[in-house]
């Protein structure tokens, strides 16, 4: 049994079960469609799963709806789900997926983990407004793409939590050019050089 402590969040045996439930789901359905990268199989946990579920420590806890862009593989949609599930039980998660068979991973997930999400299949653009009190997205595009896509689901107090690689300050430069916001940075607790973007108060520059 792992370690109770996520993302130093103390979380219950069961949540812990189900985000090994979910580690061994992403497993069983990456060997049939490209969920994640064969090569992070090994490195799923610490990758993967405890890269996602960082966003619960940075993301206010009065909040009831989250939106989550280009879901995949559930990353961080599900985990954070499952997190909220006992952390933040008001949550609703909505992940947004344009892969059809995606979309039945997370519909999979959802149903065996009993969680409070929905999946909706269509692309971003397509997307009507959702009121998001938080908007996150991992590996989907850059900082300034990000926020475009973002921008119709924005409320008064909506913030986004993005997490960026090691280049993470050319996107935040590029994006400066074209939007304001409030910005904190957080590094990333598993992969050197990364971080996690929290952006608040964003329009247009």
């Amino acid at each position: 049994m792992r370690h109770r402590l996520i993302s130093g969040v103390n979380v219950s045996r069961e949540t812990i079960e189900a985000l090994e439930h979910f580690a061994a789901l992403i497993e069983k359905w990456t060997a049939k469609i490209n969920l994640i990268s064969k090569a992070s199989l090994p490195d799923l946990w610490s990758r993967h799963i405890l890269d996602s579920a960082q966003l619960i420590k940075t993301c206010p806890r009065n909040i009831q709806n989250w939106l989550d862009l280009g879901s995949g593989g559930g990353l961080p949609g599900v985990v954070v789900a499952i997190l909220a599930k006992e952390l933040i039980p008001t949550l609703t998660m909505t992940m947004v997926e344009s892969d059809k068979r995606k979309s039945v991973f997370l519909r999979t997930a959802i149903r065996e983990l009993d969680l409070n999400a929905v999946v909706i299949n269509a692309r971003i653009e397509k997307l009507d407004p959702v009121q998001a009190d938080v908007i996150s997205a991992r590996a989907l595009a850059e900082l300034d793409v990000l926020l475009a896509l973002a921008e119709p689901h924005f409320e008064k107090n909506t913030v986004c939590l993005f997490q960026k690689g090691e280049n993470w300050q050319k996107e935040l430069s590029k994006a400066q050019q074209s939007w304001s916001f409030q910005c904190d940075i957080t590094k990333s607790e598993t992969q050197p050089g990364a971080i996690i973007l929290k952006l608040g108060e964003v329009s247009r520059a």
